[in-house]
């Protein structure tokens, strides 16, 4: 009798346990198949998200190309105070470009943007979006309309929109903006300018010295977001760009691991930069009262600009603000006038006209030839 007790025990106990065996792979089941509905659900959003932010790139750069306002308008949420800071500096950004191509002779062609999406968020009202942009430039001289030029500008961009009805709106953007000193162009005298670089005709760098060579295919090559492809940068160096600008950073690593200039107990790389590798203001010292560099010019725009044709790849631009160097660039080459290009970070320049974006009367230019 107590044999068979235990014996209808252990059915009884077996039973149980296949029922919640049972009802344990029914309930994983139901959560592996919400799972995966759930993960479709935000690959759909960000794939619509991801669409809708190339749409509006698109249509942005077209109304910037073709001074649109009132297409640029609608890409923003202007009834809120970052939408309308937005889109007032697209409309700054849009001005001076312009601006700028009527004192360079210019005319843009084309401004096509690569949208690179690095995540995206969701937020009560929307999306959060951090993303890449690398913009090709198309340009040629109102002389040469069959001469076309490109640069490529790399920016690097945290936004925020949500959907209104059926249309995308940008509440929010912040990005280092490549014009964001420039926007006294109209108070320069132009004429006299863009009548001297309509009147001038390409330079050949070819017959340049192995060194001077090398320096420009290394900053072709780690110019970052402006880059043809890859959008990085050496991973040997640290990037400043958090830390307030990469910009000396990079120009130290074009003649160094370019140029093949050697390094120095004040100009010096190990683990970290020294302040003459790292600091605009201490890297333009060092190299030109080190005797490595010397000055080919030195004011305002107006002051300079003749002067600029005389830079050679290699050679680099440093730009002064109250007194101070905030930025350097490096000449990689120039465009179809002669006129000089440069490769630069923060933000990142890929064969960009040396003065563009730095068009403001306060602002001075240091144009600086390097000892090779």
């Amino acid at each position: 009798m107590v044999l068979l007790f235990i014996t209808l025990k252990k059915k009884y106990i077996l039973f149980i346990l296949a029922v919640i065996m049972i009802l344990g792979g029914i309930f994983v089941l139901f959560l592996n198949k919400n799972a995966s509905v759930a993960t479709f659900f935000i690959d759909e959003t960000e794939e619509e998200v991801t669409q809708e932010i190339q749409k509006i790139f698109q249509e942005r750069t077209k109304a910037i190309l073709k001074e649109d306002k009132e297409v640029l308008e609608r890409l923003y949420d202007r009834e809120r105070k970052y939408g309308v800071w937005a889109y007032e500096h697209e409309l700054k950004k849009m001005k001076y470009l312009h601006q700028w191509s009527e004192k360079q002779g210019i005319k843009f062609k084309a401004i096509i943007p690569n949208v690179v999406i690095k995540w995206v968020k969701e937020r009560e009202e929307g999306f959060r979006v951090n993303l890449v942009v690398s913009s090709t430039y198309e340009y040629f001289y109102e002389d040469q309309p069959q001469s076309i030029n490109r640069f490529r500008i790399g920016t690097y961009h945290s936004l925020d929109l949500y959907k209104v009805e059926e249309d995308w709106k940008i509440t929010r953007e912040w990005y280092t903006d490549p014009f964001a000193d420039s926007l006294h162009l109209d108070e320069m005298k132009t004429n006299d300018v863009r009548a001297y670089i309509l009147s001038q005709k390409s330079r050949n760098n070819e017959a340049l010295m192995e060194r001077r060579k090398k320096a420009v295919d290394y900053a072709d090559q780690y110019c970052g977001a402006a880059a043809e492809k890859d959008y990085v940068y050496n991973k040997k160096y640290k990037n400043y760009n958090p830390q307030g600008g990469d910009c000396a950073n990079f120009a130290s690593q074009i003649l160094h691991e370019g140029g093949n200039f050697k390094k120095t107990y004040t100009w010096n790389y190990n683990k970290g930069g020294s302040k003459a590798w790292v600091n605009a203001q201490a890297f333009k010292d060092y190299m030109i009262y080190s005797g490595r560099a010397s000055v080919v010019a030195h004011g305002t725009y107006d002051k300079v600009y003749k002067a600029a044709y005389k830079l050679l790849p290699g050679d680099f631009v440093a730009y002064e603000k109250k007194g101070k160097v905030t930025h350097i660039s490096v000449v990689t080459g120039s465009d179809t006038k002669g006129y000089t290009l440069v490769n630069s970070h923060n933000t990142d320049r890929y064969r960009v006209p040396w003065d563009l974006g730095w068009n403001d009367k306060k602002i001075k230019f240091w144009l600086v030839h390097v000892h090779f």
